[in-house]
């Protein structure tokens, strides 16, 4: 099986990019964020029960979950947001499970938001690679990509596990508080080392 890399970071610190040129250099990306995409857009395998369980309210007239209505419902109901994560976490973790299994790469980046706080998903990494950057700009690039308020994107940070935490359960970082070119030449030098330790022994 290849070597599964765990990569985290809170909302905004710029996950989708290392992902994204992790996957340009050669890496198999399994990303839970674009699976729970998968599953809820239209024609996806929860939106059936998605809209039993929350009614066609939820469901938006082209078929898929109406996002911005499921996050405000579960931000200020914690009983729909168990019940939504029982919906879509097991299906998101079989399907995860599939694509590494399936993965034929040297290694694999398992781009998991919540991975520290999951032992579940924790035990399927070799390492745990942190993307970080400082508040100020998870906000400010949040606020730009998704029209959030600052408020908003507090309370979907104030959620998620803190940054000296997350950092602490980090054997690799990223210092994502630079540019792209900072980010891309960091993205590099990890990729060879991932090369390295999956190559299998002579």
């Amino acid at each position: 099986m290849a070597l599964v890399v765990g990569l985290t970071g809170g909302i905004g610190s710029g996950k989708s990019a290392a992902a994204d040129e992790f996957a340009r250099l050669g890496a198999v990306v399994v990303d839970t964020d674009a699976i729970a995409h998968e599953l809820t857009r239209a024609g996806g395998a929860a939106v059936a029960e998605l809209r039993r369980l929350f009614g066609d309210a939820y469901v938006g007239a082209d078929g898929s979950m109406d996002r911005a209505k499921v996050r405000a419902l579960v931000f200020d109901d914690p009983a729909a947001k168990k019940k939504l994560e029982r919906l879509l976490h097991p299906l998101i973790r079989a399907e995860s499970e599939r694509r590494i299994a399936a993965a034929s790469g040297l290694y694999v980046i398992h781009v998991v938001p919540l991975l520290v706080e999951s032992p579940d998903y924790r035990q399927r990494v070799a390492r745990v690679l942190v993307v970080d950057s400082p508040e100020s700009l998870q906000i400010e690039r949040v606020r730009r990509r998704s029209g959030l308020s600052e408020e908003e994107v507090r309370r979907i940070i104030g959620t998620q596990i803190e940054r000296q935490q997350r950092l602490a359960a980090a054997n690799d970082v990223i210092d994502n508080s630079g540019s792209l070119a900072a980010l891309h030449k960091q993205v590099l030098e990890l990729h060879r080392r991932y090369a390295e330790l999956a190559r299998p022994a002579a």
